[in-house]
């Protein structure tokens, strides 16, 4: 009775056997001015010719848990309307929770085992555009960059040097095996040491000729390290010019 008022439309469900406290709820709900009640049993309420939003408030003797109805109801009630569920078969977490996943809002519990929950202020199943997508051009403004053409704009082919165009040769991008860069390590035999060494020197890579750091690699690859240059290669005499063909250095296709 404290959620009805003058001129309010009323929606009365009752479940189980009809009794005479129900005929005595509807009756003291008619004594408010100018209510109009409707009683409906909870079985059949989803078969009645109800309109949406036709309520502003909802009394249903009906269970939390039952999802489907409690949708319904929903429907029923106007925006910012009221449902009182009386239920004596949950707890309060428990109603709580099944309002909740209905869409209702501002649940409150009276007595133990009233809950009362408020329909949000829109029907349901509306929609609006949000406010970012209701302006695409504006959006669009944000990232668009205003240039002045008499302003003084950077050449793009002023960024490189002439150096800079020049390209790389192989031995440039040639790195040692062990330190993965182009640095020879503490005990390098595979003649990458002598090629930097020269080229801080200025003299040309290709005629530095390589040198054994160990003595052993004209006996072939038995005795020969990981990175030797001569991997693959027959022994050879020792102090005799080997010359490595374009394909040594390549990767097998």
């Amino acid at each position: 009775m404290n959620f009805v008022q003058e001129h309010n439309q009323v929606l009365y469900v009752w479940s189980g056997a009809l009794s005479t406290g129900i005929e005595q709820e509807v009756n003291q709900l008619k004594t408010v001015p100018n209510v109009r009640v409707n009683v409906e049993n909870a079985d059949r309420v989803q078969l009645a010719d109800y309109e949406q939003s036709q309520f502003d408030v909802i009394l249903a003797n009906v269970p939390t848990g039952n999802s489907q109805l409690v949708c319904h109801l929903l429907k029923l009630v106007k925006p910012k309307g009221k449902v009182v569920f009386k239920d004596d078969s949950a707890n309060t977490d428990a109603a709580r929770s099944n309002l909740l996943l209905s869409g209702f809002i501002n649940i409150t519990s009276i007595e133990g085992n009233v809950y009362v929950g408020e329909k949000p202020n829109y029907e349901v199943g509306s929609a609006t555009k949000l406010s970012f997508a209701a302006n695409k051009a504006k959006v669009a403004a944000v990232w668009k960059l205003d240039v002045d053409e008499e302003d003084d704009q950077i050449d793009a082919d002023e960024l490189l040097d002439d150096e800079d165009k020049i390209k790389p040769t192989a031995e440039s991008l040639r790195v040692c095996g062990t330190t993965g860069k182009r640095k020879a390590c503490k005990d390098c035999s595979c003649g990458l040491a002598e090629e930097l060494e020269a080229e801080t020197k200025g003299s040309a890579s290709q005629s530095t000729a390589i040198k054994s750091s160990c003595g052993s690699c004209y006996l072939g690859d038995a005795f020969r390290c990981a990175t030797c240059p001569y991997l693959g290669m027959p022994a050879f005499k020792p102090g005799e010019k080997i010359q490595l063909s374009d394909t040594q250095m390549q990767a097998d296709v």
